[in-house]
C-alpha cells in the first residue's frame, strides 16, 4: 500500500464518528393510530404524547411548494432527522445529525420511497453559504437549516421533518422484543453511552435487542456510508414487520410511550393520523434506494462526493412518485 493511500486511510477512519439511524417513525406511527381501533386509553395516549412532541418549525409551507400540502388528499415528503445526542454527551441543540432519510409518501398507491443520505456528503449548506458535510447542516441551524440543505441538494420539497435521538430507535426495538436481522460480520462497537467494545456480534441470522441494533446501524468499519445505508434500510424492513405484525399488537403502549418522549416534528397529531390507510392492510409498500458517489478528501478531511447523475435520477424518481411536475 503506497504512503498515501495509508495516509488517506488512517485519516478516514480517526475521522469516523459514533453513527445511529432513523427510521422507525412511519411504522410507528401506523401501529400507534390503528391502536385507536383496541381501546380509547391507547388512542388518548398517542394524543398527549405525540402531541407534545410538536414543534412549530415557522414555516407554513415548503419553499418549493404552491401551496401548503393535506396530507389526507395530498402525496407528502417526510424528512427523518437522526441526532448524535445521548446523556453521555450533553450536546444541548448542537447536535450533528447521524442518520438522514428522506421519505416520499404516494397518497393513492399507499406506497413510501426512502432514501438513505449518507452523513459525509459533500453539499452546498445555505445557513452558512459553504459546502461542507450534510450532517453540519443541524449543527448550525436545526432542522430548518437541514431542511434547506435537503431541498437545495435534490429539488425535492420537505415538507415535515421527524427528529428522534438514540433511545427512541433502542426503546421501540426492545419494546417489540427485539427484530430479527442478518449480521454480516463480527461486529465491535460502543453503546449508547459511548462504552468502547460493549457490543459484540457475531455473524449470522439472530435477534438482537436495541442496543445490539444500534450497533449493527451505526457500524462502518469494515464497508463504507452505502453499505450502511443500505443496512439502515434492511433494519427498517425488519423493525416494519414486527411492528405491523398480530404479536406485536400488547407493545403499542411502550412502542408510544418510547416514540413520542425522544421526538420533535412539525406534524400535528391530526396530520400523523393521515398516515394510518399507509398500513391498514398489514404492510407497507416500501421501495429503497441509494445515492451513489465517491470517496474524496479535501485538505485531509474525508467526504463523500456524491454522483450527480445518481442523484438526479433519484430526484426524477421522488418526483415522479409525488406527483410533481
Amino acid at each position: 500500500m503506497s504512503i498515501d493511500r495509508h495516509y488517506k486511510r488512517m485519516i478516514k477512519k480517526k475521522k469516523r464518528r459514533r453513527r445511529f439511524l432513523f427510521f422507525l417513525v412511519i411504522p410507528s406511527l401506523i401501529i400507534a393510530f390503528s391502536a385507536a381501533g383496541y381501546g380509547a386509553f391507547l388512542y388518548k395516549k398517542a394524543e398527549t404524547v405525540f402531541s407534545s412532541s410538536y414543534k412549530d418549525d415557522g414555516r407554513d409551507k415548503s419553499d418549493k411548494r404552491e401551496k401548503a400540502v393535506d396530507p389526507d388528499k395530498d402525496n407528502v415528503s417526510i424528512l427523518f432527522i437522526g441526532v448524535d445526542g445521548s446523556n453521555s454527551r450533553q450536546y444541548g441543540e448542537k447536535t450533528r445529525s447521524d442518520a438522514l432519510m428522506l421519505a416520499t409518501l404516494n397518497k393513492a398507491k399507499k406506497s413510501v420511497k426512502l432514501v438513505s443520505i449518507p452523513r459525509d456528503s459533500y453539499v452546498y449548506i445555505p445557513e452558512v453559504e459553504y459546502k461542507t458535510k450534510i450532517n453540519h447542516a443541524h449543527y448550525f441551524g436545526g432542522p430548518k437549516a437541514t431542511i434547506d440543505t435537503i431541498e437545495e441538494t435534490m429539488d425535492i420539497p420537505v415538507d415535515y421533518y421527524v427528529k428522534m435521538n438514540f433511545y427512541a430507535f433502542m426503546e421501540v426495538i426492545d419494546a417489540l422484543d427485539g427484530i430479527v436481522v442478518d449480521v454480516p460480520y463480527e461486529i465491535s462497537e460502543k453503546d449508547a453511552e459511548d462504552h468502547h467494545d460493549a457490543i459484540h456480534l457475531f455473524p449470522g441470522k439472530q435477534i438482537l435487542d436495541g442496543e445490539e441494533t444500534l450497533a449493527l446501524a451505526r457500524t462502518r468499519k469494515q464497508d463504507n456510508d452505502i453499505e450502511r445505508g443500505k443496512r439502515q434500510q434492511e433494519i427498517l424492513k425488519a423493525i416494519t414487520k414486527k411492528a405491523i405484525s398480530a404479536n406485536s399488537l400488547s407493545k403499542y403502549d411502550d412502542i408510544i410511550e418510547a416514540i413520542g418522549s425522544n421526538m420533535e416534528t412539525n406534524m400535528t397529531f391530526d396530520e400523523m393520523k393521515s398516515f394510518i390507510s399507509y398500513g391498514l392492510n398489514g404492510k407497507i409498500k416500501m421501495d429503497t434506494l441509494t445515492l451513489e458517489g465517491q470517496d474524496m478528501y479535501i485538505d485531509g478531511t474525508y467526504y463523500w462526493e456524491l454522483d450527480e447523475e445518481s442523484v438526479s435520477e433519484v430526484t426524477k424518481e421522488l418526483k415522479n412518485h409525488l406527483k410533481l411536475p
